[in-house]
């Protein structure tokens, strides 16, 4: 079992940035791939960034792609989304989520945080 917590979302302007944390507990956060979805206002959740559980592979989703980065620290069972030239159309809640395989279905998901681009 893996428990996700979100954090760091907010109110930004746009062209700002906004750091994504989500801590996770249990023992297996090392062994899985870690991921980021967001979901806007009337929209269906949509893949943003991914990232295998050592690092070696990460895949980005095109409407984010230069803008955002993934990345991860086993040791502290954390995954970030760093995300850069934010635009009103980033405005979601973004989840953070965990699973079995790079690109495969998730398994266990946070609650979300909300991430507000004004322009």
């Amino acid at each position: 079992q893996v428990q996700l917590v979100e954090s760091g979302g907010g109110l930004v302007q746009a062209g700002g940035s906004l750091r994504l944390s989500c801590a996770a507990s249990g023992r297996t956060f090392s062994t899985m791939a870690m991921g980021w979805w967001r979901q806007a206002p009337g929209m269906a959740r949509r893949f943003v960034a991914t990232i295998m559980w050592n690092s070696t592979s990460t895949i980005i989703a095109d409407a984010v792609k230069g803008r955002f980065a993934i990345s991860r620290d086993n040791a502290k069972n954390t995954v970030d989304l760093e995300m850069n030239s934010l635009q009103p159309e980033d405005t979601a809640v973004y989840y953070c989520a965990a699973g079995p395989n790079l690109g495969g279905p998730m398994d266990y998901w946070g609650k979300g945080t909300l991430v507000t681009v004004s322009s």
